[in-house]
């Protein structure tokens, strides 16, 4: 049993109980998060629906930041060569509840 959602620009396929490291959200005071935008759920295998009202719940475990990637621009023959890092913010949530037309699914 899972759902895909849409958050960050990004799709996820989650299920309950999964721990996954989206882009920075902003939580409520409790550290609970709600994404609404359902895509597509899926209750037992070989089945793929689109629900009317879903809706999936989850803490947020941890905010930091990724491992550096290195990004070198070079240009032959210009003598141009450029290096630089970035580090991406992240949010590490913890997948609690899948609630699809009534029907609630727990970890």
């Amino acid at each position: 049993m899972y759902a895909v959602i849409r958050t960050g620009g990004k799709q996820y396929r989650v299920a309950p109980g999964d721990v996954l490291k989206v882009e920075t959200l902003s939580a409520s005071q409790d550290g609970q998060i709600e994404f609404s935008d359902v895509l597509a759920f899926s209750g037992e295998a070989g089945s793929v629906i689109k629900p009317s009202s879903a809706r999936v719940l989850a803490s947020v475990e941890s905010e930091g930041r990724a491992d550096k990637i290195l990004v070198f621009h070079y240009k032959r023959k210009k003598q141009y060569k450029k290096l630089q890092g970035h580090r991406q913010d992240y949010t590490q949530i913890r997948i609690n509840e899948i609630q699809v037309d009534g029907n609630s699914y727990r970890a």
